[in-house]
């Protein structure tokens, strides 16, 4: 396999560089003198802050770039791109290095003395965001690479200066076996990703493998009511602690207090008896559960708590998650990316302490693969919602539709004696809700495609 030197710059060219990890990877690089450029399907914000950087960005995308860009030592490209792709199929004709997305952000962190990777089914970019906000506040200047736009740092990415580093690890197609770790969060494992993975123990075993990438001098900083923990920390060399709402786990939460939004102030405690109180400025009890993890993961860097306490009170979330977009004629806009039932609860029990009369939930679920494997529990976790609007399935990288739609869900979410409705486009799906929601209603568009342009939208006008 290439590896990259940090003291040898080399020329990079990403297949994809539009995407939110591959941008941050290509800023890191370029930032390190490497000569970086890239292609993506068409011009974005995110590629024209590239070219505003001085990254070359070629759309769309065809073999006639690589010849274009130059002297090429480095091919990157992401899970999103197939074998047939132009730029792929040159590349791999011309034997150029090939490393995947995931591959150079492992070898990016082997240059960064005990990097940080939040691991999880859901939570990591909130997680990963709450980590970075810590140490930023204690002055450790950390390079971050996250999920999500935090707007401590202007976007996806900060080069820092310091030998740290905090990423998140996503485990779709084992991408975050590429990691180096030096300490690695696992918030939660749960059946997701079964166009990839077969069910939820192939999964464990994954997580389990990842576990296993934290060296003797490392830690695990996981959650303790993870069913089957022990499959995750067995054979483990690291250190491993534990977080949750039971006593029993190294780092516990007591004094749990809402304020009117529902954000939580509560005590974090310590199995050695020490306690210290934390305020949150993001809604949901699943919130706290990523405090904890944020807490213990700063405790490895031996950081004080007046840190951990101003970095978590001062951190208002990133994009996307629970994001306030605005208020039009009474109505409370939000936008959030839960596109698993587990988030989608986490997400609509946050909602029940914002003040709001009517309940508004635009959902649009993510692949079909997820929505035919989780049909079920979409449907129940759906429920809370008083008003529910399903729009048409995503397709992201699929192809196939399995039989199934987005009425298939409506029918399953109707079979239980809830209301719901369906609308084939945006724009039926926005004139509706302008006709029917009222003054002190809140209305949140949910799913990880391209929904939050309704809410975008419903803002803008």
């Amino acid at each position: 396999m290439y590896k990259i030197d940090y003291e040898k710059p080399v020329n990079v060219y990403f297949i994809g560089i539009g995407g939110v990890s591959m941008s941050g990877l290509a800023r890191i690089l370029a930032d390190r003198h490497f000569n970086v450029c890239g292609s993506d399907r068409s011009e974005s914000d995110v590629t024209k802050g590239l070219e505003e950087v001085g990254i070359k960005v070629f759309t769309p995308q065809k073999a006639d770039n690589l010849d274009a860009a130059g002297t090429i030592d480095l091919v990157v490209y992401t899970a999103a791109i197939h074998p047939d792709n132009p730029e792929f199929a040159l590349a791999k004709e011309r034997n150029i290095p090939m490393l995947t997305r995931a591959e150079l952000l492992g070898q990016i962190m082997t240059h960064y003395r005990l990097p940080v990777a939040v691991a999880g089914t859901h939570g990591k970019t909130t997680t990963t965001a709450m980590v970075s906000k810590i140490m930023l506040e204690a002055g450790m200047d950390p390079t971050i690479s996250i999920g999500g736009n935090l707007q401590d740092i202007g976007g996806n990415v900060h080069i820092g200066t310091s030998e740290y580093f905090v990423t998140e690890a996503c485990e779709y197609t084992n991408s975050f076996l590429s990691f180096f770790p030096g300490v690695g969060i696992i918030l939660n494992v749960d059946a997701d990703h079964l166009d990839f993975f077969k069910d939820l123990d192939d999964i464990r075993n994954s997580f389990h493998k990842f576990a296993q990438l934290i060296p003797t001098g490392g830690t695990l900083v996981v959650n303790g009511e993870i069913p089957k923990l022990d499959v995750l920390t067995e054979g483990l060399t690291c250190k491993i602690v534990t977080y949750g709402f039971s006593e029993t786990n190294d780092y516990y939460p007591t004094n749990i207090k809402y304020d009117s939004l529902g954000n939580a102030n509560f005590h974090i405690n310590r199995k050695n008896g020490e306690s210290f109180e934390v305020e949150l400025k993001v809604p949901g009890h699943h919130n706290i559960g990523n405090a904890l993890a944020a807490a213990a993961a700063a405790d490895c860097f031996d950081i004080g708590d007046s840190f951990i306490r101003s970095g978590l009170a001062s951190f208002t979330g990133t994009d996307r998650r629970f994001e306030y977009k605005g208020t039009v004629d009474g109505l409370i806009v939000v936008d959030d990316y839960a596109h698993h039932p587990t988030e989608i609860a986490a997400t609509l029990e946050a909602a029940k302490n914002y003040p709001h009369k009517t309940l508004w939930v635009v959902f649009q679920p993510h692949t079909f693969t997820r929505t035919k494997a989780l049909m079920d529990e979409f449907a129940h976790a759906l429920l809370p919602a008083d008003k529910l609007i399903i729009a048409d399935i995503y397709a992201a990288r699929e192809t196939d539709n399995l039989g199934i739609s987005s009425r298939t869900l409506k029918e399953k979410i109707e079979s239980l004696g809830h209301e719901c409705f369906y609308f084939p486009s945006f724009d039926e799906i926005e004139k509706f809700l302008l006709q029917n929601c009222t003054k002190d209603d809140m209305l949140i568009t949910m799913g990880a495609g391209d929904v939050v342009n309704i809410a975008n939208d419903i803002v803008g006008k």
